[in-house]
């Protein structure tokens, strides 16, 4: 799968970015050699690398930030076995940021488009420390339904993630795309993705949106329970992009894999739908050598961790560079400097 808005030569356009940001990385590296920075530098240069205890905002239970957030943990215990790492379940992507500035959480992922829009004064503390893979926008609904548009929800139950979640930012700005009102034209439900599943299954809703890395074992289990349909929203790319709003350009056009969830698409068909990428997100002042080695251990985790979380798989070196909206936090670009080409 392409990455959304890359140039057609990742190798020399990551050295771009880099040389881009040497001058500050001088300093940075100066600090640290002489001593600076938090409680886990003092451990960095240990052959088990740093030490303490550290916080990961995930997102819902059967999602996949969930998922990759229980695997990264069982990676960093074997690979960083000084660093305990504790996943906290939150809403989502806006929750997440939330946790990150208030020092609820050192560790987060949030979709790109959710750090656009986000409006705190503290933004500014925001850090990426890479970008991860991307989340695909899915509306599910029971397999006999008679929606085949997002255009056919008007006046049906549907489920649009929870207040603070990725999901109901981008389900409400689809819903606008598409002619309709979020608050008047659908009978909208705040749920968690299995709670939508839930509902789907007992029919106390018509469908729900969800966004997600594939496949998500939440809408895995509920095709294994009940016959459900995807229903196609590439015709929304080029709208969504029309529509005024921070992020909008986040949002790329994209296809669900005809294999990607074999109980709910048996005839192999793929689905044309729209995908946004996530960040692993900090705060500037979290320690550069903690921030280096967890970044190492992201993209060296993606084929243990791939293995399992499919999504994981497209964790690339290459392209891990491309965090806008937010800088790269200096541990991370650290890092890169290291490896890069």
């Amino acid at each position: 799968m392409a990455a959304a808005n890359l140039p057609s030569r990742p190798g020399a356009a990551l050295r771009r970015v880099l040389r881009h940001r040497l001058f500050r990385l001088g300093a940075v590296l100066l600090l640290v050699a002489a001593g600076a920075g938090g409680w886990w530098a003092s451990s960095a240069s240990s052959a088990s690398g740093p030490h303490g205890r550290v916080t990961f905002a995930t997102g819902v239970n059967g999602g996949v930030y969930d998922r990759y957030g229980v695997l990264l943990q069982q990676y960093l215990g074997v690979h960083i076995p000084g660093l305990k790492v504790r996943l906290d379940n939150s809403e989502g992507s806006l929750d997440n940021l939330e946790r990150v500035l208030a020092g609820q959480d050192d560790f987060a992922v949030a979709t790109a488009d959710s750090v656009a829009t986000f409006g705190s004064p503290r933004k500014p503390e925001l850090r990426a420390i890479a970008r991860l893979y991307d989340d695909y926008m899915q509306l599910v609904v029971p397999a006999d339904s008679p929606v085949h548009s997002v255009a056919d929800l008007r006046g049906k139950r549907v489920g649009v993630g929870q207040a603070k979640s990725g999901v109901n930012l981008v389900t409400r700005r689809l819903l606008e795309a598409a002619g309709l009102n979020p608050d008047r034209d659908v009978r909208p439900s705040l749920v968690s993705v299995g709670q939508a599943a839930d509902g789907l299954q007992r029919k106390e809703l018509d469908a729900f949106f969800w966004s997600g890395g594939l496949p998500t074992t939440a809408l895995t289990d509920l095709s294994q329970r009940t016959p459900i349909r995807i229903v196609p929203m590439g015709d929304l790319s080029d709208p969504l992009h029309q529509l005024a709003g921070p992020g909008m350009d986040a949002y790329r056009a994209a296809t669900i894999p005809a294999d990607a969830y074999p109980d709910v698409q048996p005839e192999r068909v793929a689905v044309p739908t729209v995908a946004v990428p996530n960040l692993l997100v900090t705060r500037a002042d979290v320690d550069p050598a903690l921030v280096e080695a967890l970044t190492r251990a992201v993209i060296d985790s993606r084929d243990d961790i791939g293995g399992q979380v499919h999504a994981a798989q497209l964790v690339d070196l290459r392209t891990a560079v491309y965090t806008d909206p937010l800088p790269l936090h200096d541990g991370a670009e650290r890092y890169y400097l290291s490896v890069k080409p």
